[in-house]
């Protein structure tokens, strides 16, 4: 799974670079994807990093999967530090800001996530029970 991994992440980089984040390989599962460009909690830098996304009303859920790593994606350390960023959408960018969910909101925003992308269950019982970070991304 690794390499696939590592494969899926440099073709979605190239991907952005070629075509403005219009297109990422999310889209040959029939998943939603989008960028997210956050500042690097630690480097202060720029980050982007390509993840799934669940349309929710207005705003957007993202879960920090880590492809089932037992620690947290680097990016969602981001969106605590500083949760007001952006994202490209199919090469539109927006402002948004994110929220962390906990209790019952996040529950509900789990299960729609894994009514999209039932993996999201198996990445749990890889990373050996992490409670992923479920975001949602409201415009700003």
């Amino acid at each position: 799974m690794s390499l696939f991994e590592k494969a899926v992440i440099g073709a979605d980089r190239l991907l952005y670079k070629l075509t403005g984040g219009k297109v990422m390989t999310v889209s040959m599962s029939r998943q939603t994807g989008l960028t997210l460009i956050t500042v690097g909690a630690k480097s202060g830098e720029q980050r982007l990093n390509q993840v799934q996304y669940v349309a929710d009303g207005s705003s957007m859920l993202v879960v920090g999967s880590n492809w089932g790593k037992p620690h947290h994606p680097a990016w969602t350390a981001n969106l605590l530090k500083t949760p007001d960023v952006q994202v490209n959408v199919r090469g539109s960018v927006r402002e948004v800001h994110a929220s962390l969910l906990e209790g019952a909101e996040r529950e509900a925003a789990w299960q729609k996530m894994v009514a999209a992308w039932p993996a999201f269950e198996d990445y749990v019982a890889k990373s050996g029970g992490r409670e992923l970070r479920v975001f949602r991304l409201t415009p700003r």
